[in-house]
């Protein structure tokens, strides 16, 4: 898998499938195997773009204050290198958030939105889990820390399966390309500093809006003013977490072909 150097740093992504191009944006902790479970449901239908966001994964990990719009740009400049004109977008937490900032400073780019368990602006709560979860890296082993996040992400249920949440735990801790602790603080301050409820109304492509009832980091209520705010947008609840992706991907990916099916001409040749 490729790298393309973008805005000084190199970005890892990789490229499956065929059809119109699809870019999927991790959130916070997150590189692009965290979309591996709902790929085989895109990848029939999509030219599906993953990509590690900065200080993620393989991609370069500059030791300096990191912003929404900084990342924005880095996914703008890495379809420009890849030949790529306008996309799908799909942004997860964080991932949402580059996404939002994607569409203002790059409409021409986006062809539709999916912003999943994502927020314009955190209240009070939101703010202080992820100042604390930016400063604990330095403070914490690896596997303290996921032990202290997981709650945050996953259900009753999904904690409920035997050792799911242990093999969870372990994955994170021999996994090869985990951050290190000052990108994690430097996404926390990017997420921190991130507020596009006033400008959301600029945001003029078909948007859909999709999280999880019983996400207790980024509640439905976030979502709520995504939808209110973008003139365009649509919201679906579904049962699960932040982390429905892992717990419950098949009902997430189908809800997304669904909303993406309306806004991808149809092959005049089937």
């Amino acid at each position: 898998m490729p790298k393309v150097q973008v805005n000084g740093v190199d970005l890892f992504y990789d490229i499956k499938g065929t059809g119109e191009p699809l870019i999927l944006i991790a959130g916070f902790l997150c590189d692009l195997s965290y979309w591996s479970l709902i790929m085989p449901s895109l990848v029939p239908r999509y030219q599906v773009i993953r990509f590690d966001n900065r200080g993620m994964g393989r991609s370069s990990a500059p030791d300096s204050p990191y912003s929404m719009q900084q990342m924005a740009n880095d996914v703008a400049a890495l379809l420009d290198r890849i030949g790529i004109d306008k996309v799908h977008v799909v942004g997860h937490s964080m991932g949402g958030q580059i996404a939002q900032e994607l569409a203002l400073a790059h409409p021409q780019k986006v062809n539709s939105m999916i912003l999943v368990s994502s927020l314009a602006k955190g209240d009070e709560r939101f703010n202080s889990l992820i100042e604390t979860w930016g400063d604990l890296p330095v403070r914490v082993d690896l596997k303290l820390y996921e032990k202290i996040i997981l709650p945050w992400i996953f259900t009753d249920e999904f904690y409920s399966i035997p050792g799911m949440i242990e093999g969870l735990i372990e994955f994170a801790i021999n996994y090869p390309f985990a951050p290190k602790a000052y990108t994690l603080y430097h996404h926390s301050r990017a997420i921190l500093a991130s507020d596009t409820t006033e400008r959301l109304k600029q945001i003029n492509c078909p948007t859909l809006v999709l999280v999880g009832k019983q996400d207790i980091l980024t509640p439905v209520k976030f979502s709520q003013q995504l939808t209110q705010g973008i003139a365009k947008a649509e919201l679906v609840v579904l049962d699960g977490g932040h982390g429905f992706l892992i717990e419950s991907p098949d009902a997430v990916a189908s809800v997304m072909l669904k909303f993406l099916t309306k806004w991808t001409p149809k092959d005049p040749t089937t």
